[in-house]
This record gives structure tokens, sequence and C-alpha cells, in this order.
């Protein structure tokens, strides 16, 4: 019999075939295909790396800012520092005089003044091996001087009391240097670890058999800085800072007599001292007992 029994129903909709071996979703929704995910995945991590890349990028424009705070130990003669920041090219005139490779540029890690010249006082001091500051006569801008213009302002304690006698040239007819002002100034800052101060000696090499520091000893050499690694010390009681100090009338050894009568020592800077970093350099315990506190003036 060819009637209609009811009413007809709607062909059924055509289901896309189900991939192998994925079951099927709740809802009849198809998961996604391990391909997917991983494609989704690599996506995310690619997304990931270049917001990270961005975000370490704008982050390096902070190192200069964040180094910016501590200050550096300039070469003889320098400017005030902002002065100095101000006025200094970059050249690396001075760089190539010093006869000590005492000086060097700075760096993006350390501040603002990227290419300025600066001086590492434990690694490599200023022992005024030229005798007349030939980094002061090579700078073509006045950012190392002898004498600063009268517009600029000099701070109270940076003026040495006389002209500093060099050590080395106490035999000359001029003994000493044409500095006005000094560097920085030398200050006792661990004496609990100053072999003197304990009242130890020393023997052997000052900074160990690795040392790439050069100083001049006018016994052996009168012009030309010997390895610090190849002359090694021999004292009862170590005084390194005191002997090895280029400048006259600098630091000194104090000796005070205790109650129960024994002898105690201990390093004194004075104000002759122009903070060339000699002694910090030298001092044979790490970190070293007597550092040099840059730009900072003499202070009773």
């Amino acid at each position: 019999m060819s009637g209609k029994t009811g009413e007809e129903r709607p062909a059924a909709t055509p289901q896309p075939p189900a991939e192998a071996g994925l079951p099927a979703a709740a809802g009849g929704r198809r998961p996604k295909a391990p391909v997917r995910r991983q494609s989704s995945r690599r996506r995310f991590l690619r997304s990931a790396f270049l917001v990270g890349g961005v975000l370490g990028l704008a982050m390096l424009g902070y190192v200069p800012v964040a180094g910016a705070r501590r200050t550096r130990l300039r070469p003889p003669g320098a400017l005030e520092e902002n002065d100095f920041l101000s006025s200094c090219i970059k050249c690396g005139q001075c760089v190539q005089v010093c006869p000590v490779a005492a000086i060097r540029l700075d760096d993006i890690d350390s501040g603002f003044g990227i290419g300025v010249p600066l001086i590492d006082a434990r690694a490599q001091a200023c022992d005024f091996s030229c005798d007349a500051v030939q980094c002061i006569l090579a700078c073509p801008t006045g950012s190392l001087t002898y004498r600063k213009p009268a517009s600029l302002a000099t701070r109270p304690g940076m003026p040495l009391a006389r002209a500093p006698l060099l050590k080395a040239k106490e035999k000359d007819a001029e003994p000493t240097l044409n500095l006005p002002e000094r560097m920085g100034i030398a200050r006792l800052s661990r004496p609990d670890s100053c072999l003197a101060v304990l009242g130890k000696g020393f023997r052997g090499q000052a900074r160990g058999a690795d040392f790439r520091g050069r100083l001049r000893y006018v016994e052996r050499d009168r012009w030309r800085p010997v390895a610090v690694r190849d002359h090694p010390y021999e004292r009862d009681l170590c005084n390194l800072c005191v002997t090895e100090c280029p400048i006259g009338d600098a630091i000194t050894m104090q000796v005070r007599v205790a109650a129960d009568g024994s002898r105690q020592h201990r390093p004194q800077v004075l104000e002759q001292c122009v903070g060339c970093g000699v002694c910090e350099m030298i001092c044979p315990v790490d970190p070293a007992a007597i550092v040099i506190a840059a730009r900072q003036p003499w202070a009773i």
C-alpha cells in the first residue's frame, strides 16, 4: 500500500567521518587532533618568547641607570663628575699613554658614562710611573686638567695642601707632581682583616701568581714598571700600603702601646693622600683591608 502512514521525517544531516583513533566528545564536538594541539602550543611558545625578548631589550635601557649609582675613580686631574661627563669626548688618548694601563673605558653595565675613562684600583692602580701625569697632557678637551677654570667650583677637601712629593723623584731637582687636587682618599675600611693591625707579617707574592698588575719599583728599574708577582715580599710586619705608596707623607704606620705593654700597629692615611689606589692594589688580603673612596674629599 502506497499511502503516507504519518508525517515524513527530515533527512538526517550527514556527519563528517570521525578521525581514526579519536573518541567522540560530549555533545557531539570533535576533540582537537594531536597535530592541532602541537601547533597551538608552538604558537603560544613563539608569542611568549617574542614578548619576553621585547621586554628583555626594554630592560637593557635600565642597566645604565642602575650602574650609574656607583662612583668611579677617575684619572688624575679629572673635573667634577658632571663636568667630566659633559666634556669628555671618549677619545681614549689617556688610555693610550698610561704606562701601567691603569685607565680603561667604562662599559654599558657600569652606568651612563659609556666609553668614559676610569680606574679600577684593585686591578691596576695609578702609580705615576709617567712622572708628569701624561694622561692630563694627552687630554684634548680639558676633562683632565692641571688647573680648573675659575668658573668651575672646587669642593672643600679636594685641593691638596701642597704639591704631592713623588718618592721616585726624591733625588730630582723637581720632585713634585703638578697635581693640585686629589682623586679620592684611602680608608682602612676593614681593620679586622689588616695584617698590620693583627700584628702579622707577609711573605710571598702580594696578590698571587695570577695577578697581572704592575708597579714601579725604583730600586729595580727607575723607568719601567714590573709585574707585582715578580716582586715577592718578606716582611715581619706587613706594611706594603705604606712602603709602596708612591706619594710622600700620604700614609704612615701608626704605633700605639696598649695597656698591657704590647705594641699595636695601624695604617694611618694623611692629608697628602691623592687617592691613586696603590695601597688598595697591593694589599695582600682579599678583599682589601684598605680601599679608595673615589672622588671623596679629605675629612679630619
